[in-house]
């Protein structure tokens, strides 16, 4: 039972965690959070309002030193999601900045505001048992309304430390972000990464490429993203000289969340000599795999497996695929101590999401290389395409699309079709509206590519692609656009 955050054990004057102008050292930090858990309930469940400042940071520290769950809440979620997430978790409490708006769902719950300057906690030394609860992290709920992914001490514990020894990760790194707190990426690798390290993180409040620049510039190591913050660089690079330089001095560039377009890798390492890696986790593991800090940058694959972590590929009918040729597309299943214990009050969703050798179900369709790399090719809900035959994922279509001149964004999908079985459409964002290139021409474009068997058969042409708060494209609502 060892603890979350040895630094808050003999805490420094080190800067522990900084947004904007404000700042907390180790010490400050260490007696705020303190004084926050001793008026927490020991074993419960908290929620907090996670919004991206200071006191959410705070707010999830306290609540994991008080031996208690920690029930982060997305500002922007609806009423009925909202009401949902709280009669399901069913929190003692909730915690937010002073002076929040709180809207009325929350507001029969006991609000404690918090100071993010309190005193008198640092003596606080609770035994929590490696298996209690540590997050209920609430997925989107694409096929019914979220559940409640409830993630122990240990699997934090594991994910961050394997990732420190993939990354390299230390107590010297000083990490920049501008990702939503209510996540497993901003929040426990974006904040509970560096306090479990013992180092810093700088959070920008609102991504802007400025705010990166100037971080890097004045001695940040790390910079995590999403594909939309990368894609953000990608096109400021060309005019933005100090962004390039800044991107140049980082240690460690890292995306998530969904697949960075090979494209926007290629702007990225041509303009500063640094190359994007990328990991792949999810709600329910947290971090599954990498490319390592001493591997090589390969765009578009996600890595090898993280120390701990088993993973397999499998087909449909459930059976193991034991060779890896880069081109057999199975479903990624993983087993380790980085899992989820349940879903909170589903049981059958547990039962149904485990094999029965204790593999989770992720989903996820991958190939994987003869080495050992990884390379997501989709969802299996969404993005795995039957056509004539062909397992195809949309992912390496998407890619080919998009190195196009023509094409700004774009999003794959399968239609029913008599002949076929499916039908390859492409959503498509052109680069200049008034003259959108062809659906022949893109069509050729991926066969030249790709094969002919891979090439969109159907073209729709939009503004722009429906996308949530991490960036990922909605792609249900693509038929409703």
């Amino acid at each position: 039972m060892s603890p979350l955050f040895p630094a808050l054990q003999s805490p420094s004057e080190q800067v522990a965690l900084r947004f904007g102008d404000r700042s907390l050292t180790y010490a400050e930090l260490a007696s705020a959070t303190g004084a926050l858990a001793a008026r927490l309930p020991h074993g419960g469940r908290v929620a907090i309002w996670a919004t991206s400042a200071l006191e959410t940071a705070v707010a999830v520290v306290a609540v994991l030193r008080a031996g208690s769950a920690a029930v982060p809440l997305n500002p922007k979620s609806g009423e009925k999601e909202l009401g949902h997430i709280l009669s399901d978790s069913a929190p003692s409490v909730i915690l937010a900045a002073p002076g929040d708006e709180l809207p009325s769902r929350v507001r029969d719950l006991e609000c404690v505001d918090v100071d993010v300057t309190g005193t008198g906690g640092t003596a606080l030394a609770l035994l929590t048992d490696d298996e209690a609860p540590a997050l209920i992290v609430y997925t989107s709920g694409t096929t019914g309304p979220p559940k409640g992914a409830v993630l122990p001490r240990r699997a934090i514990a594991t994910t961050l430390d394997a990732l420190a020894d993939a990354w390299q990760w230390t107590g010297d790194d000083v990490l920049v972000h501008g990702l939503p707190l209510f996540h497993v990426h901003g929040l426990v690798l974006g904040i509970l990464g560096p306090l479990r390290r013992g180092g810093s993180v700088r959070h920008l409040g609102r991504f802007s490429t400025e705010g990166v620049a100037r971080e890097l510039n004045d001695g940040a190591t790390m910079l995590f993203g999403v594909p939309t913050m990368y894609h953000r660089i990608a096109q400021a690079l060309p005019d933005e000289a100090e962004l390039a330089k800044a991107l140049g001095r980082a240690r460690l560039l890292v995306s998530g969340s969904a697949a960075l377009p090979v494209h926007d890798h290629e702007r990225i390492a041509a303009a500063t000599g640094r190359q994007v890696i990328e990991r792949y986790g999810m709600t329910e593991t947290l971090m599954n795999t990498s490319v390592r800090a001493d591997g090589e940058p390969r765009a578009g694959t996600v890595g090898v497996p993280l120390p701990g972590v088993e993973l397999r590929l499998v087909e449909e009918d459930g059976s193991t695929i034991t060779s890896y040729d880069g081109e057999t597309v199975g479903e990624i299943q993983v087993r380790g101590p980085n899992l989820f214990t349940e879903y909170l009050n589903r049981p059958d969703a547990t039962a149904a999401a485990f094999t029965t050798d204790r593999f989770f179900r992720t989903g996820d369709m991958a190939v994987r290389e003869p080495d050992g790399y990884v390379r997501i090719v989709g969802r299996k809900a969404t993005d795995l395409i039957k056509s004539g035959g062909y397992k195809i994922g949309a992912g390496e279509i998407e890619n080919a699309l998009l190195e196009h001149a023509g094409v700004r964004e774009a999003a794959v999908t399968g239609e029913p079709d008599a002949d076929l079985g499916e039908r390859i459409v492409a959503w498509v964002v052109p680069a200049d509206p008034q003259a959108p290139p062809g659906a022949e021409e893109l069509a050729d474009h991926v066969a030249g590519r790709l094969a002919p068997h891979k090439r969109p058969r159907v073209v729709h042409y939009l503004e722009s692609l429906p996308r949530n708060d991490m960036g990922k494209i909605m792609k249900r609502a693509l038929h409703r656009a």
